[in-house]
């Protein structure tokens, strides 16, 4: 979430049959779990959206986001699959809705609630967070150039209203002959008002490593690696949270991941059942399965670090993860790259940005889809 209390398509895959084991888990009817039958994710041979079900599923579900939406304390919705293969339709809700409340089906495919309450941005540590580590692969410390992507970093003057805020610098990419880190708008550009420190993001203010929450709000015990620019943030009114500064000689040029390592310039798109990893400045390098497909949500952003409410962001077409109890994203790791869990140069799948607010083991996470965010600017990926 945007924590600022010191406070954050479909892949293809053949038409091949596939085999899944019948073992189910029962997700029991409570207030943090909503009664679901889940497949176990380690036995699906991912599906796809370009799947006749998948295709025929997401054509529905887009014809009804609308009144999901609509619905009171619904925080979302998307497709996945049951224990079966077979499309779902996921409906995140805020809190555990009585029977009724929710549609059984939309034209035939299931209707699943999960509790996960509200979904808002990931920047800032969670709300018990700590700052500074130690250490070459702690994201949390000053790193010595040339510095690592997934490490602690944002706006050099990001505290207002007596805090401090900040995100992750996810990953490196190339527009032209020029490289540019790639973040979150909210990690980057979301000062929009000068009312707590007096200033707003502008075209060529700093970007820090590590991020002000990891040196007690004093940018002094930071480096500069990289300048805001033009036009880097593509909020409000597009489909993706992302910004971009300008990459200076102390970032490392090849694009490395910390904890992660060189990743490919190729990308791969999501499709459910997708095994992925990351890392962030809270929780690390952090291993998960992509869940859903075609999320829609509305997101809530602020106006400055601990301030007010700026805009509200309608989104379509996002990838949604497992994010059992936050272990895979929380405040801070807003603006890390998902990549494919392969242990040689992975390709991107996704920008992190948002999550549950709810943190426990029916919590998810949003990431864009990559390719939506490199269009946007013209890109590609830093990488083999």
């Amino acid at each position: 979430m945007k924590h600022s209390r010191m406070r954050f398509l479909l892949g293809i895959v053949p038409l091949l049959a596939f085999t899944l084991a019948l073992s189910i888990v029962i997700w029991a009817c409570s207030g943090e779990d909503s009664s679901v039958t889940q497949p176990r994710m380690d036995q699906i041979t991912t599906y796809a959206a370009n799947l006749p079900e998948f295709a025929a599923a997401i054509q529905v579900h887009n014809r009804h986001i609308p009144d999901i939406l609509n619905t009171p304390k619904v925080a979302g919705t998307a497709v996945g699959a049951d224990e079966h293969g077979k499309p779902i339709i996921y409906v995140y809700t805020k809190e555990l809705l009585p029977p009724g409340q929710l549609k059984k089906d939309y034209e035939g495919y299931r209707v699943v609630q999960q509790v996960t309450g509200p979904i808002e941005p990931k920047k800032g540590p969670p709300p018990m967070g700590g700052g500074g580590g130690g250490g070459s692969d702690d994201p949390k410390a000053l790193q010595s150039p040339p510095v690592k992507m997934g490490t602690s970093g944002g706006w050099r003057y990001d505290l207002a209203n007596g805090y401090c805020c900040s995100g992750t610098l996810g990953s490196l990419i190339q527009i032209g002959g020029n490289k540019y880190i790639l973040s979150n708008y909210h990690v980057l550009y979301a000062d929009i008002v000068s009312g707590g420190n007096g200033r707003v993001a502008s075209t060529g203010d700093p970007v820090i490593q590590p991020g002000l929450i990891d040196v007690a709000c004093n940018a002094s015990s930071a480096q500069n690696v990289g300048t805001l620019v033009n036009n880097g943030g593509s909020l409000p009114g597009h489909n993706f949270d992302s910004g971009i500064a300008l990459a200076n000689s102390n970032v490392d040029q090849t694009g490395a991941i910390l904890n992660i390592g060189t990743i490919s310039s190729s990308t791969v798109s999501a499709s459910v059942g997708q095994a992925v990893k990351k890392m962030g400045r809270t929780t690390g390098l952090a291993r998960a399965s992509i869940t859903a497909v075609n999320g829609a949500f509305s997101i809530t952003y602020e106006n400055e670090c601990a301030g007010g409410t700026s805009f509200t962001q309608s989104y379509t077409n996002q990838i949604v993860v497992s994010n059992n109890r936050c272990n895979f994203l929380d405040g801070g790791d807003s603006g890390s790259l998902m990549v494919e869990d392969v242990t040689t140069n992975p390709r991107a799948v996704g920008l992190l940005f948002a999550g549950s607010t709810l943190c426990n083991k029916n919590a998810i996470a949003i990431a864009n889809p990559i390719n939506s965010v490199l269009s946007y600017y013209g890109a590609s990926m830093v990488g083999n």
